[in-house]
């Protein structure tokens, strides 16, 4: 098993597809955005893979951006195959992106999290994450 830092060198068409297979498993509903895409200006986003004999089965991403109060990462899409949860992947996936977060020196790291998804909520608050007091509104487009 190895987790790494994606970078746009190790996007190929095989993993795109495996991706967008992995990815049902998290949201069947939203358009996917093609690996080679998003990583054009890889000091944007981090994407955090776990491979098992070429076989991707977790992924993470983390959006870098800034604003006035500071550097900030927005930690996105966290999925584990279903058949490989429950071994300690998410969380290496996590603190892949956390020392990544440590590496670009930014303020605050955050994420959104269903209520409904009891095991990704207790593994964030493991990893430090607290319940920030604010609510999340959307206004969709596309």
């Amino acid at each position: 098993m190895e987790i790494k830092l994606l970078s746009k060198n190790d996007v190929t068409e095989s993993l795109q597809e495996q991706l967008s297979i992995l990815y049902l498993q998290l949201n069947s509903e939203i358009r996917q955005l093609s690996l080679e895409n998003i990583l054009k200006e890889e000091e944007y986003i981090d994407v955090a893979v776990c491979l098992e004999n070429k076989e991707l089965i977790g992924i993470a991403m983390m959006a870098n951006y800034k604003v006035v109060s500071g550097y900030k990462g927005m930690i996105e899409d966290v999925i584990v195959s279903d058949n490989h949860r429950g071994k300690g992947i998410g969380r290496k996936l996590m603190e892949t992106l956390l020392q990544q977060a440590e590496k670009r020196q930014l303020n605050d790291v955050l994420l959104f999290s269903g209520h409904h998804r009891k095991a990704a909520i207790g593994l964030y608050k493991s990893l430090g994450f607290t319940l920030k007091n604010s609510g999340l509104y959307i206004k969709k487009y596309h």
